[in-house]
């Protein structure tokens, strides 16, 4: 079984000066021809001329769509295909699940959120449960406001 290789190659954008060809368009018809002639010495058979969009950097940091004209040709691959033959793997190797110990009602008991525990803080020396440091920064901030003439805020202490 037979395969192809193909060759995309940029279209000539300019013409080209040849004996007896004349005026822009022959220049232009006439590297077309060469090309097509050179790619079928090697075995290359054209198949379609085809306008296709690029993306370019424009700039540092832009990008721009330029349309780029190319040239498609093929030729017959002989690679022994018929000679080949897919080779399954072989399944991989059952492993158990690990299993997870069931859930007990102490063990969700205690990581039960109690409310208010989130405005209170155990400190670390004693024991003894106190309120934050924000509390009295507050408190702090407050007292400043009403001196500086602040009288809409009420003074807590």
């Amino acid at each position: 079984m037979a395969g192809w290789e193909y060759k995309v190659v940029p279209a000539p954008t300019k013409g080209r000066k040849g004996k007896g060809v004349k005026g822009a368009e022959g220049r232009f018809a006439f590297a077309l021809e060469s090309l097509m002639n050179e790619m079928a010495a090697e075995g290359w058979a054209f198949q379609r001329a085809e306008t296709l969009p690029s993306v370019e950097r424009a700039g540092l940091t832009g990008t721009t769509t330029e349309w780029r004209n190319v040239m498609v040709f093929r030729r017959a691959v002989n690679a022994a295909m018929d000679d080949f033959e897919p080779e399954l793997l072989p399944a991989p190797a059952a492993v158990p699940l690990a299993k997870e110990p069931p859930v007990t009602a102490k063990t969700a008991q205690d990581d039960a959120f109690e409310p208010g525990e989130g405005a209170k803080q155990m400190l670390p020396d004693n024991g003894v449960e106190g309120t934050s440091d924000v509390a009295g920064m507050t408190a702090s901030l407050k007292r400043l406001a009403s001196r500086r003439g602040g009288s809409d805020v009420a003074d807590d202490t």
